[in-house]
């Protein structure tokens, strides 16, 4: 059995034991956490078998894409890159709306979220373009300058609807600009852009009223709603407690939290999830301590970084800039994705429809976070192959010398 494993699934052992382990906690939490799904099907059970089957399908497909080489994932990033900004244009006017948010297009009968494909291709596309800026001192400027419209455009289209997923996607980015070592002036004046544009962008909320803004701006009012309740919450003492509309789903969140204790109620007998309406994919961490205590909270903690902590010793390991840089930007788009998600169910941040990558609900979400466990995997089979065939032809060195050494002893 053992053997059959090392043929067939190749790179890093670490990252695949991450994996299969967010997907076995997954099913196992979503057993639970999708009863209230369960009961509104007429299959009680079609909810958690099409999960399972998305991550039967995910594992599929990072088993398949850790054996494609780096160079196609290069050259592949900019036709996704092309299909998704048009994806993302078609589902400002074509989109299907849920949760007072329209991230969903449906095409072919199949419906998925052009956001999470434009994350991937961006990633993609700005480690080649970091390797392009160290490669060729001569051209940076063009790159960089191309690698910021390309960011620009993206992040834009995904922030009209989905804005937390618009920042997370650029702070990666330009972590990722910071470890590739691109010059600290233009990393300085990205992020006095920022500035610039974020406080131009509030004060437009403040003055004007929604009803006379575009359409395509009412999830900014939305945003400014969320953020002006989290930090009045505090405030406002007497109405801490009383759960209503607007917090139902953070003080549900509060209270599986409090009953987990320190290991919890074990699996399958959470009771907040018949009261979170998002239990299943917003706030599954909550019902994870409810489930699992505080055991198996940080459990899930330390599996995230222990794929961060893998992904920077892969990073030193290779002996290209493409590679290690798209192996930072892919772990950290995963950990830090995975982070806003948990403090959102913990209350240490305002409401956001991040995922807990691999755990939550999904269909989309789930398979993309797939494809970069086997692009992770994949660059780790080729570094590891990268250093076998350099052992290899340093042994044939060492064996051919000493045959020569053994041939002048004759002589």
């Amino acid at each position: 059995m053992d053997s059959i494993l090392k043929k067939y699934l190749k790179g890093d052992a670490v990252i695949w034991a991450v994996f299969i382990g967010l997907c076995i906690i997954s099913a196992v939490e979503m057993f639970s956490a999708s009863s209230t799904l369960a009961f509104k099907s007429i299959n009680h059970t079609a909810p958690m078998l099409r999960h399972v089957l998305f991550l039967g399908m995910g594992a599929f497909i990072a088993f398949l894409v850790h054996f494609i080489p780096a160079k196609f994932i290069r050259f592949g990033a900019f036709v996704l890159l092309a299909f998704s900004m048009v994806t993302l244009v078609l589902v400002l006017f074509k989109g299907k709306t849920e949760n007072d948010a329209t991230r969903w297009l449906q095409l072919g009968g199949f419906q998925f979220q052009p956001s999470e494909l434009g994350k991937l291709s961006l990633i993609i596309i700005a480690a080649d373009f970091i390797a392009r800026i160290k490669n060729s001192a001569s051209n940076e400027n063009k790159f960089f300058r191309i690698l910021m419209v390309l960011s620009a455009i993206v992040c834009f289209l995904i922030l009209l609807e989905n804005f937390s997923t618009a920042v997370l996607l650029f702070g990666v980015i330009w972590i990722m600009m910071f470890i590739g070592k691109i010059a600290a002036r233009k990393l300085v004046l990205i992020i006095a852009a920022i500035v610039g544009l974020g406080v131009f962008g509030f004060a437009a909320i403040k003055i004007f009223p929604q009803e006379s803004m575009p359409k395509m701006f009412d999830r900014a009012y939305t945003w400014e709603k969320r953020i002006d309740r989290y930090l009045s919450e505090d405030k406002e003492k007497e109405d801490k407690y009383v759960i209503n509309d607007e917090n139902l789903q953070v003080q549900h969140g509060r209270i599986a939290i409090a009953r987990g204790g320190v290991i919890g109620v074990m699996p399958g007998n959470s009771v907040q999830r018949d009261f979170l309406p998002q239990a299943y994919s917003d706030f599954i961490y909550a019902i994870i301590v409810e489930e699992m205590g505080l055991v198996g909270g940080v459990f899930v903690i330390l599996l995230y970084m222990v794929l961060l902590f893998r992904a920077g010793r892969i990073a030193t390991m290779s002996k290209t800039v493409f590679p290690a840089i798209l192996v930072i930007g892919l772990s950290l788009m995963i950990v830090l994705q995975a982070f806003v998600s948990m403090a959102v169910a913990t209350s240490l941040g305002p409401v956001t429809g991040q995922p807990l990558p691999m755990i939550s609900r999904g269909g989309t979400s789930i398979l993309i976070t797939s494809i970069y466990f086997g692009i992770l995997l994949g660059i780790t089979r080729q570094i590891k192959e990268e250093q076998t065939g350099n052992n290899a032809l340093t042994e044939e060195i060492v064996i051919e010398d000493d045959d020569e050494e053994t041939y002048d002893e004759i002589e």
